[in-house]
């Protein structure tokens, strides 16, 4: 009899046919495995990121911010820092305790420490703000450097510590409510009286009155005469007195809190240039300047604003220098104010009367 030669599978005890269909099956699995790598490769690529520019700034403020801790402000390492970076398509959130739903996480970043968020864009690209944007929670809302005022990176960091200080004011206890308790608002929910109240800027004798304690100021803040101190705060109670009264609330309430929070930017830079080291990779951006350089810019811009300051022209963003200035007055004169600050709100007169 002739020999057969059989199939191979069929000498192991399995069909051929059944041989063949397994393993096209195997191959129609790896193929799918495949097609879905790929399918997930591509939507990760299309799914935005943060540029690694914004990261590296922002893991660089955050760093400067933990390692500050309290020293210059009571309870500052305590306060939220959720931040919302605005780009010309999509905004990003970083380290917010409660995302609204129209946002996506792209997941988790080990740099910043925190999921990050995204959407599109609902905000200027040259925002810097800082208020419940997201969620009822006090967000920053801060566009990319190049796009903002501060346009280089170490600027841009410590104006997100001046915004970050406004984080630290809305985390006081009862602040909304005390705010609303000064009766400005005039019936406006919205926050935006803070920004609208008419304030007699263009009146010739308050016009006048600001140019006398603008020179006043810059006096008492380039001489440590006490005289020169007295007589800025002489020409600031004169200004009290031909104010009226919610007019004067609202002059001292703007003081208080974007003042000092400018103050706080040319404070934390002082602190930063010469008891923080900056991280290599910062070090490393085209566009570094060093913290001591900012600390003058800042500081020689709050001179400069007030040596050009005419209070018809500048309207409220006068207030920022000239709340700059007595914070730079009252570490000279009260170097303990900083604990009063927040127990008693809204006046820094009341600083320099302890």
């Amino acid at each position: 009899m002739a020999n057969t030669i059989k199939p191979r599978a069929a000498t192991e005890g399995r069909p051929y046919s059944t041989f063949h269909e397994t393993r096209m099956m195997r191959i129609t699995l790896v193929l799918n495995f495949i097609l879905l790598l790929a399918v997930g490769n591509a939507f990760s690529q299309d799914k935005p990121a943060l540029r690694e520019l914004d990261r590296t700034r922002l893991a660089e403020a955050f760093r400067l911010g933990d390692q500050l801790g309290d020293q210059l402000w009571p309870g500052w390492s305590k306060a939220p820092f959720a931040v919302l970076v605005v780009t010309p398509d999509k905004e990003f959130l970083i380290r917010h305790p409660r995302p609204s739903t129209d946002f996506t996480s792209i997941g988790y970043d080990t740099k910043l420490k925190s999921e990050i968020f995204y959407r599109d864009r609902k905000f200027q690209t040259n925002l810097l703000a800082t208020f419940p944007a997201v969620g009822g929670i006090s967000t920053i809302v801060i566009g990319q450097a190049e796009n903002t005022a501060s346009k280089t990176s170490t600027p841009w960091v410590i104006t997100l510590m001046h915004e970050h200080f406004h984080q630290l004011q809305d985390a006081q206890p009862n602040f909304f409510k005390d705010i609303e308790a000064l009766n400005l608002s005039r019936g406006d929910q919205t926050g935006m009286w803070m920004l609208n109240y008419p304030f007699p800027y263009e009146k010739p004798e308050v016009s006048k009155q600001f140019s006398v304690l603008v020179r006043l100021l810059l006096d008492a803040m380039q001489t440590k005469s006490k005289a020169k101190l007295s007589d800025y705060l002489s020409a600031r109670d004169a200004l009290r007195k031909m104010l009226s009264a919610d007019d004067y609330k609202y002059f001292s309430f703007q003081l208080w809190k974007e003042g000092i929070a400018r103050y706080t930017e040319y404070r934390v830079a002082k602190w930063a240039a010469t008891k923080y080291r900056p991280t290599p990779e910062f070090r490393r951006l085209d566009d570094f300047t060093t913290f001591s350089s900012t600390a003058d810019q800042v500081y020689d811009g709050i001179v400069h604003e007030l040596s050009t300051l005419k209070i018809e022209e500048y309207k409220r963003v006068a207030f920022y220098p000239i709340g700059a200035g007595e914070g730079l007055l009252l570490d000279r004169s009260k170097p303990q104010w900083r604990n009063w600050y927040f127990a008693e709100k809204f006046d820094n007169w009341t600083y320099f009367m302890h």
